[in-house]
């Protein structure tokens, strides 16, 4: 039986641009604290870029399985997970996430320059 196959989850949310800092400081001193405690998280990827309602931003976290992102975000996966504080800073936000499968490791310089269909 093989084993169940690692997911990203992708969300976006944008926030006033002077709210910009605190959302970042939001994630770092709350959300990821809290993944790390749980069992499947991997870690996360967190971009940004300015856009003319503020700044957006893109979260990709990494799990083990669709069974470690329900530990996150509950019997409906797909359904963002966004507190009270986060909402606050938020001109607009994604409400459903997006989960992909990983099928493969990074592709790159680092490794030649591989296809990764190879």
């Amino acid at each position: 039986m093989s084993s169940p196959s690692p997911v990203a989850r992708l969300w976006r949310g944008i926030t006033r641009a002077d709210a910009a800092a605190a959302y970042m400081e939001h994630l770092r001193s709350a959300t990821f604290p809290s993944l790390r405690q749980i069992p499947g998280y991997r870690g996360a990827w967190l971009m940004r870029r300015a856009v003319p309602q503020g700044v957006e931003f893109l979260v990709v976290t990494l799990w083990d399985s669709m069974e470690a992102v329900e530990r996150f975000a509950g019997p409906a996966p797909e359904a963002a997970v966004v507190p009270p504080a986060a909402r606050a800073l938020m001109v607009e936000y994604d409400e459903r996430a997006q989960h992909f499968e990983l099928i493969g490791e990074p592709v790159g310089a680092a490794d030649g320059g591989r296809d990764p269909s190879s």
